[in-house]
C-alpha cells in the first residue's frame, strides 16, 4: 500500500512513517523542514522537502504518487503562536489541509486521516468531553483544527472519500522537541536535566488528557484499516471523529513533580503569569475510540515520562 505522510519529519509524523515502513508500505513524507528534522526520516521512505503552501506542486505530487491513504500530521502546532497571529495559523492549518483534501479526491484517494486536537476544540470540559460534546474552541488553533474537521465531513459527504479525524490528548514522548514550544514533559525534562529551572504558567491545576507517542502510533494503524475498510459514511461531523487519549487528566504540578522526582531534582518550578488561549480543563471521554477502532491506552503516564526522559538523556 502506498501511504503519503505529511508532517512526517516531526514528533508524531517520524513515529507514524516508522511503523507503516516496518509494516511492508511504501511511504512517502512531505515536510518542509520548519520544525521536522532530517535524522527522524526514515531512510525507507521518499522525502520530499516541500512547504504544503506549494498547493500545485502538492497536487502534482500526489497524482504521481497516487497514495492509497494519507495521513495529515504537518501542522502550526503552537496554540499562543496562533493567538498572536491567526492569519498565518488559518494558511498552514486550514488551507493547506482543504488542497490535500481537493487532491485526495481528484487522485483517487482511498482515505485520510487527519490529526485533530482534542486538547482544544471543546474549549474548556469539567466533566470529560465525548465527541458530540459541544465545540468551543478558545484559540485559533482549535478553531483551525474545528474547520479541517468541517471540510473532512463535507469531502466524505460530496466526494465519496473516507475520512476519520482523530482527536488527540496532549501527545508527549521521544523526539518531541525539549526546547520546542509544546510539550510541557518534553520542555520541562529538558530544563531539569539541563540543571535549568522550569516555568509553570499560572497556579499549575490545569488538566490535560497525557498521551505516549507510542499509543498514538497504535490508533493511527487501527484508523488506517478503519477507514480503508468501506466504512458507513457519517451523516454529521461527530461521526468521522474519535477522541485518543487516556481518559486520565492530569494537572501541570502532578507532571512537575513526577518529572522532578525521575531527573532528581528537589526544587521546587518557578511561578509565571497564565497565557493567552490556554486552557484550564481539558479532559476526554476515549469510549468511542474503543468502541469504533478497538483501541485503548496501554502505557502509564510514569513510564511514558521515564521513557521520555531516557530519550531526551541520549541526544
Amino acid at each position: 500500500m502506498r501511504i503519503l505522510v505529511t508532517g512526517g519529519a516531526g514528533f508524531i509524523g517520524s513515529h507514524l512513517t516508522d511503523h507503516y515502513v516496518a509494516a511492508g508500505h511504501e511511504v512517502l513524507i512531505i515536510d518542509n523542514l520548519a520544525t521536522g528534522r532530517l535524522e527522524n526520516i526514515n531512510p525507507a521512505a521518499r522525502f520530499e522537502n516541500l512547504d504544503l503552501r506549494e498547493f500545485d506542486k502538492v497536487d502534482q505530487i500526489i497524482a504521481q504518487f497516487q497514495p492509497d491513504l494519507i495521513n495529515h500530521h504537518a501542522a502550526q502546532i503552537d496554540v499562543r503562536k496562533s493567538v498572536a497571529d491567526p492569519i498565518f495559523d488559518t494558511r498552514v492549518n486550514v488551507l493547506c489541509s482543504v488542497n490535500l483534501l481537493s487532491s485526495a479526491a481528484q487522485h483517487g484517494v482511498r482515505g485520510v486521516l487527519f490529526a485533530s486536537s482534542g486538547g482544544t476544540v471543546y474549549g474548556e470540559t469539567p466533566t470529560p468531553a465525548v465527541e458530540t460534546s459541544p465545540k468551543a474552541p478558545i484559540s485559533p488553533y482549535g478553531a483551525a483544527k474545528l474547520s479541517v474537521e468541517s471540510y473532512m465531513f463535507c469531502f466524505a459527504s460530496t466526494r465519496g472519500l473516507s475520512t476519520l479525524c482523530l482527536r488527540y490528548g496532549n501527545v508527549f514522548g521521544p523526539r518531541q522537541d525539549p526546547r520546542g514550544e509544546a510539550g510541557v514533559i518534553s520542555i520541562f525534562s529538558g530544563l531539569l536535566l539541563d540543571g535549568k529551572e522550569a516555568v509553570i504558567f499560572g497556579d499549575g491545576t490545569a488538566v490535560r488528557d497525557y498521551v505516549m507517542v507510542e499509543d498514538i502510533v497504535r490508533a493511527n494503524a487501527l484508523a488506517t484499516d478503519f477507514v480503508l475498510s468501506d466504512p458507513p459514511p457519517p451523516t454529521c461531523m461527530d461521526d468521522a471523529a474519535v477522541n485518543i487519549g487516556s481518559g486520565i487528566s492530569s494537572s501541570v504540578n502532578e507532571l512537575y513533580m513526577v518529572i522532578a522526582s525521575q531527573c532528581g531534582v528537589g526544587t521546587p518550578a518557578r511561578r509565571a503569569a497564565p497565557r493567552d488561549g490556554e486552557l484550564q480543563e481539558s479532559r476526554l471521554n476515549a469510549e468511542r475510540a474503543r468502541r469504533v477502532l478497538g483501541f485503548r491506552t496501554e502505557i502509564s503516564l510514569e513510564t511514558g515520562i521515564e521513557r521520555t526522559i531516557q530519550w531526551i538523556r541520549s541526544t
